[in-house]
């Protein structure tokens, strides 16, 4: 069974909930929140507790909007 992981997300997709994974040196993390911007590669996801969680679109392994 082969698995890929793709990104669904767009800069059109600021103000919906999104969960994304990241390649970090440390291994995969996972983000779920808001995409609260995307502007010049760098992507800002706002997490339930309200902590903002900034990255390059360069890292990210797989992202999709959450539905509901």
């Amino acid at each position: 069974m082969a698995f890929q992981l793709k990104v669904t997300i767009t800069p059109a997709d600021v103000g919906r909930r999104v969960t994304v994974r990241r390649a970090l040196p440390e291994g995969f993390r996972d983000v779920v929140g808001v995409l609260e911007a995307w502007e010049n590669g760098l992507l800002s996801v706002r997490k339930r507790d309200g902590t903002l969680v900034e990255f390059p679109e360069n890292v990210m392994a797989a992202a999709k909007v959450v539905p509901g």
